[in-house]
């Protein structure tokens, strides 16, 4: 028999072509193709399970299935509408009476006195606030009045028409490098190109940096299916930042001590991760991932390393110069390629002021968007905003200025005893625990003993407004200078809250409890992204 290649060829052919001859041609034609779309459905459902977990796939699926049960697809909405009226808690009674439309004559001046009059109706902020106001003392006296002037002064100018308002250029170009100064540009390893812009809050800091790492990271490595890496902890901007941008987005656990686990991170790094991200500290508890390692992990793999620093940027640096043990968090650590920081927290400056750094140029020409074929001219912006209020810039400017290193090393002394002291109180109750080790201004606190929301509850009624976390449930208390007069009322009130619900255990009439709880225990995470959503769309 001859057994050379070309008769083996033969022969192989003879006998395929004999044993599909018994089947239809249609069906040869079909079959193929439809082994294609299997193979094509289950590499979709594996890379759904591989994304969002077994338990969540299946969970989602089976919900999927019972919504197409008539009725119980309006059974499950009508229940989510009952939340979402909770959640509103009276919200659109308050809107009865708003206006839909211009009033037929101008009020002139006499609006400003209407303005007086809603704003009596704001609740008591003073003190009772998690975060929200970070400058001292009132709105008419002291540094407050000082911004208000300044914002004031400006407040027609506009950034975009650099030829118009030279001086609103300046103020941002000495508030971003007096802002790198603080965070490692001076330090030799920085490479001294540190650069940046004045954004509108974190999120959009966050936003930019991930778009300009992103599309960096597709000039330099050639990755057009980017993908990051955060930490459970770190903050919900990254989520928008995946939807805007098509990031597909890893959040890995956090490790025991609440930072973000390096090991874990490395596991999910590939061939299309553009990015990893470190806070400093984070926004749940107040404790700060090891950047230095996340440095190293990006370094090795040539990625870039996120700072989010928008809690922090105006207190570690200050924090580290009175004492406080402090870990590298800045551009003074190899690696880290941009860095979030708001002005408008910890800077004592006007809401809506953050600013954005990159380590270099390279980086941050990624961010700016040209537009050359445009019939209204030629036009380039820094930001996502086009126009933006030059007001609130020359605000920041003030802010720094007037302040100076010695004015900010006073506020942050003051609001890191007053954390201390909350810290001390917190443990000086039995039925309470902090939540890992606060580096910073943030204390979150939880019990196994009493219902921490309920708690939470208490507190709202008593006028506090903190903040609830999940994972593990938890409240926390962004300290501020507003807090230092009345700190011991915090932890009066927070110990006689422990108590009632301790004596008294079950939600309160018009708490938010329930709710928190209940979405805590939901397997299907889809149905309360769906509340929220709802939410939002109801009340805006």
């Amino acid at each position: 028999m001859d057994y050379s290649p070309k008769s083996f060829l033969i022969r192989f052919r003879a006998s395929a072509n004999s044993f599909l001859s018994e089947y239809e041609p249609l069906a040869l034609l079909l079959a193929p193709l439809l082994a294609f779309l299997v193979a094509r459905t289950l590499q979709s459902f594996l890379g759904v399970v591989h994304e969002r977990g077994l338990k969540a796939t299946f969970v989602a699926f089976l919900m999927s299935l019972l919504k197409l049960v008539p009725g119980v697809k309006n059974y499950i909405d009508a229940e989510k509408q009952k939340v979402v009226d909770k959640l509103q808690s009276g919200g659109k009674s308050k809107r009865d009476g708003w206006r839909t439309e211009l009033p037929r004559a101008g009020l002139g001046v006499e609006v400003i006195e209407k303005m007086k009059d809603e704003k009596r109706n704001d609740v008591v902020w003073q003190g009772k606030c998690s975060g929200t106001v970070y400058i001292g003392g009132s709105e008419s006296e002291g540094h407050f009045s000082l911004i208000n002037e300044a914002c004031s002064m400006f407040a027609h100018t506009n950034p975009l028409h650099l030829d118009v308002f030279p001086s609103i250029v300046r103020f941002e170009a000495e508030v971003v490098a007096m802002t790198a100064a603080l965070l490692g540009s001076k330090e030799k390893g920085s490479g001294g190109q540190i650069c940046g812009n004045m954004t509108s809050g974190g999120t959009e800091s966050i936003l930019l940096a991930m778009k300009s790492s992103r599309d960096y990271m597709k000039t330099k490595k050639g990755i057009t299916k980017p993908e990051m890496i955060i930490p459970e902890s770190a903050h919900s901007a990254y989520d928008k930042a995946a939807q805007y941008f098509n990031i597909k987005l890893w959040r890995v656990p956090i490790n025991k001590e609440f930072r973000a686990d390096v090991k874990a991170i490395k596991r999910h790094i590939n061939r299309n991760t553009i990015l990893i991200v470190g806070s400093a500290p984070g926004f749940p508890h107040g404790i700060i991932d090891p950047i230095q390692e996340l440095g190293e992990l990006a370094t090795s793999f040539g990625i870039c390393l996120h700072v989010d620093l928008c809690l922090g940027g105006f207190v570690l640096p200050f924090a580290r110069k009175l004492g406080y043990p402090i870990p590298p968090f800045d551009f003074s650590v190899k690696g880290v390629t941009s860095i979030s920081v708001d002005v408008h927290k910890y800077g004592l400056a006007p809401k809506g002021t953050s600013v954005v750094l990159y380590r270099n140029h390279d980086i941050r020409k990624h961010q700016f968007v040209a537009v050359t074929e445009w019939s209204g001219g030629l036009y380039v912006s820094p930001t996502i905003a086009g126009s933006r209020p030059g007001g609130l810039i020359a605000g920041a400017w003030a802010a720094l200025l007037s302040l100076g290193e010695e004015g900010y090393l006073e506020s942050t002394k003051r609001i890191m005893e007053v954390s201390k002291r909350i810290q001390k109180g917190i443990k000086e109750i039995p039925e309470l625990f902090i939540i890992g080790r606060p580096d910073m201004t943030i204390v979150a606190f939880g019990s196994d003993v009493v219902d921490i929301f309920e708690i939470n509850d208490v507190m709202s009624s008593k006028g506090w407004h903190l903040n609830a976390l999940q994972r593990p449930n938890s409240i926390h208390i962004c300290v501020t200078l507003q807090h230092e007069p009345i700190v011991e009322d915090f932890l009066r009130d927070l110990m006689e809250s422990v108590k009632t619900v301790k004596e008294n255990p079950g939600p309160i009439s018009g708490g938010l409890a329930p709710i928190y709880g209940a979405a805590g225990r939901m397997p299907d995470r889809g149905m309360v992204q769906e509340l929220l959503v709802n939410y939002m769309d109801s009340t805006c």
